[in-house]
């Protein structure tokens, strides 16, 4: 079963709607730098999370137009 993320990089990725799923990765980025940033909180599940989100945001991101860049 595909996770929600996956679905939602799926249809912009459809759409050829690169900068949406660009915002989508940066959104991801910021989110993961602010739970490294945590203490007394142990996040690495969530960061761990995050960070699968962003890879499969940039194998979309791949899908649309070549390598991906950043």
């Amino acid at each position: 079963m595909l996770s929600a993320i996956e679905l939602i990089v799926d249809g912009y990725a459809r759409l050829k709607d690169r900068q949406s799923l660009e915002d989508l990765r940066m959104h991801r980025r910021r989110l993961a730098v602010d739970l490294k940033a945590r203490k007394g909180f142990d996040c690495r599940s969530s960061i761990a999370l995050v960070e699968q989100d962003i890879a499969a945001i940039e194998a979309g991101l791949q899908t649309v137009s070549g390598p991906v860049a950043g």
